[in-house]
């Protein structure tokens, strides 16, 4: 079977919940999964059911607690090209159906790589090989690359009123 290139994208919420959702479903039907989030360090909830239902979802992050915002500093970068260097092994390996590279299009916006850098991470994909982008801002390249592009487009939303993040919910 063939494997295209997903983007999950826009300001809407429900990118990277779109994308566990499909790792559930690689994972139900006997694939393997390797999920990895950029800017993203702690303990969700997602990681935890993963663990405990799932063992043939990897689930790795690679980032520093706090980067949101602003200009990344080079333990941020470290972090980033840690983790980006592993999925590229994953890629490689043929160990995996499914990759999923959570947030990398805005660590792509925030500079933490080229967006060159993404696209020729793209071509070397193997033709059986799932891959799913998530995260806001991307590039117009990759977006004009992917085979599934899915615009997330926030109508209301209930942090604009003060409610925070709550676990199991957004975390």
């Amino acid at each position: 079977m063939r494997g295209y290139i997903q983007v999950y994208t826009g300001n809407g919420k429900g990118k990277t919940t779109a994308a566990l959702g499909l790792a559930l479903r690689a994972a139900g039907a006997g694939k393997t999964v390797f999920i990895a989030q950029f800017l993203k360090c702690g303990r969700y909830s997602e990681c935890r059911s993963l663990a405990r239902f799932h063992p043939d979802i990897v689930i790795k992050q690679f980032g520093k607690r706090h980067f949101i915002k602003g200009k990344p500093s080079a333990q941020d970068i470290s972090a980033f090209r840690k983790g980006f260097d592993e999925v590229r092994k994953a890629l490689l390996s043929h160990q995996y159906d499914l990759i999923i590279l959570d947030e990398i299009n805005i660590a792509v916006y925030m500079g933490l790589m080229p967006v060159d850098e993404l696209i020729l991470f793209l071509r070397e994909k193997p033709d059986p090989v799932e891959l799913v982008l998530t995260g806001r801002h991307a590039h117009a390249r990759i977006v004009k690359m992917a085979d599934l592009v899915t615009h997330m487009r926030e109508v209301k939303h209930y942090f604009q009123k003060g409610v925070p993040a709550r676990r199991g919910i957004e975390m």
